[in-house]
């Protein structure tokens, strides 16, 4: 039974635990990175930093890429016709596959060098990764304005939970309030009674005499 390779493996670099996968994973690392990173030995004898710096710089390349795309239109607005702006986004949407694709494949190598064993079982896992572009049409890049909306819409159905809550410091001075203006009109009610029971005894003892 053959080793298991889960999709997105890089095409060029041997499956993982094959007597060559180490330098072809090297090689192909090398590839993703700046040119000036062969000039550090280091990462070419411990493949697993090399590894990991990859993965820093092709997430990194995403997120720009995202970025351009979010504000294309709004940087570009009147330096270009409106079709060549539309052709500027085509541009970073079809980059911005590559860019997640190389991105997800840089995960995968660097997992195997780690030393894990990739299963049929995971193919859910491996190709779940949260901060890449899946589909730069409707979960990728463009799908990047939608997450930023959806916070927004969040933010503000919190707020309106928070205002329809009342401050328990206000409803207690509310509350106080009532109470007062209540006695306050108990009072005056009992005094005025006083005085219309005095009015009357004086009459009768007016009357008697």
């Amino acid at each position: 039974m053959g080793t298991y390779i889960p999709p997105g493996w890089p095409a060029g670099v041997h499956p993982p635990g094959s007597e060559d996968f180490e330098s072809t994973a090297v090689g192909w690392l090398l590839d993703v990175v700046p040119p000036d990173y062969r000039l550090h030995g280091v990462l070419r004898r411990y493949p697993v930093a090399l590894a990991a710096m990859a993965r820093y710089h092709s997430k990194a390349c995403v997120e720009g890429a995202r970025q351009g795309y979010r504000t294309a239109r709004t940087e570009l607005a009147g330096k270009l016709p409106p079709h060549a702006v539309d052709t500027v986004l085509a541009a970073y949407r079809k980059e911005g596959a590559r860019l997640a694709a190389t991105a997800r494949a840089v995960g995968l190598v660097e997992r195997a060098l780690r030393g894990e064993v990739f299963t049929a079982r995971m193919d859910t896992a491996v190709t779940a990764e949260p901060t890449m572009i899946d589909q730069p049409e409707a979960a990728g890049i463009a799908g990047a304005d939608a997450e930023g909306t959806a916070v927004r819409a969040g933010a503000g159905a919190t707020a309106g939970r928070a205002d329809a809550v009342p401050d328990k410091a206000s409803a207690g001075a509310g509350a106080k309030a009532t109470r007062a203006g209540a006695g306050a009109k108990a009072g005056r009610d009992e005094g005025g009674e006083g005085q219309r029971g005095r009015r009357r005894e004086a009459v009768r003892q007016h009357k008697g005499g």
